[in-house]
């Protein structure tokens, strides 16, 4: 049957739902962005209308894999093999043409089904296809505290730190070269649902930070680990993300997952200590104009 593109945030729900929660570990990035979406409206990572596809194989057989976008942010492809990621480039293109979506900025997705769709639509479009990011996904194998803990104890972020953990939100953003999905508002509702913790001096003040999604098929994930740059290298880091897994773990999470960037050995190998455990790797690809090498780091 191939891929349907549409902007139908009820209908991806109820045909995706199964299929993602199959494979909660591996799809749990798309599951939290479909949580968001349902509890905080399709205006919930900003002003343009998400866009949605299921793919199935055989016309009204199961669905075995979707993709999501959030713009500004690029596609996300989950569970589609690279021969289905190949077909996706035709069935964008024909939603472009109808002005139901506009066209990607790039294409996010493990690394053969994305490059499957970057290498078609650059060769429809012309456009250059350059790696921005290569992630691993982690999950939680056996929490194992780094000895010593830092001085020091973790609070949960409630309203008073707003301003704070919102300034270290747009640090974080400018360290990982990246934008803020859903930007000020999303991160003053992940405090509301007590999403975000500090790791506190004695005497009171922050000196790190890391976040937990809402669960999703008993799924959380470890999000917006960040120490201001003078204080790196004390063990802030590992004690925060120590205490906000032990507190996923606590209120029943199945999984506490993870994502890293390869690019940054120091946070892979911290988490490594910790008892998170590859499991797979994905990419992040942006399309450049034709003729150029684009700005990321690499091109393919």
């Amino acid at each position: 049957m191939g891929w349907n593109l549409d902007l139908d945030l009820d209908g991806f729900a109820a045909g995706a739902d199964t299929f993602l929660r199959s494979r909660a570990v591996e799809h749990s990035v798309q599951l939290t962005i479909l949580d968001t979406l349902r509890r905080r409206g399709a205006g919930a990572y900003g002003a343009a209308r998400p866009v949605f596809g299921l793919w199935r194989p055989d016309a009204g057989g199961e669905v075995a894999a979707a993709v999501l976008q959030t713009p500004p942010h690029p596609p996300l492809i989950t569970g589609a093999p690279p021969e289905a990621a190949a077909t996706l480039p035709a069935a964008w293109a024909a939603a472009v043409a109808s002005g139901t979506v506009g066209p990607p900025a790039g294409v996010r997705g493990e690394a053969a089904a994305a490059r499957a769709f970057a290498d078609g639509w650059a060769a429809g479009t012309g456009q250059s296809v350059v790696v921005r990011r290569d992630t691993r996904f982690h999950r939680l194998a056996a929490l194992t505290p780094r000895e010593p803990v830092p001085p020091g104890n973790a609070r949960v972020a409630d309203a008073r730190d707003r301003d704070l953990v919102w300034g270290w939100h747009q640090q974080y953003a400018v360290d990982v070269g990246g934008a803020l999905p859903g930007g000020e508002q999303a991160v003053y509702d992940a405090i509301a649902h007590g999403g975000r913790t500090l790791w506190e001096l004695p005497d009171g003040t922050p000196v790190a930070m890391a976040g937990s999604t809402v669960p999703a098929a008993g799924a959380v994930r470890v999000v917006a680990v960040y120490t201001p740059r003078a204080l790196r290298g004390r063990g802030y880091a590992g004690a925060v993300v120590t205490a906000v897994t032990r507190a996923a773990l606590d209120a029943g999470a199945q999984e506490v997952l993870l994502v890293t960037d390869l690019s940054n050995p120091v946070s892979n190998g911290l988490y490594q200590k910790l008892g998170y455990v590859p499991v797979r790797d994905a990419v992040e690809l942006e399309f450049a104009p034709g003729g150029t090498a684009g700005t990321g780091p690499a091109a393919v």
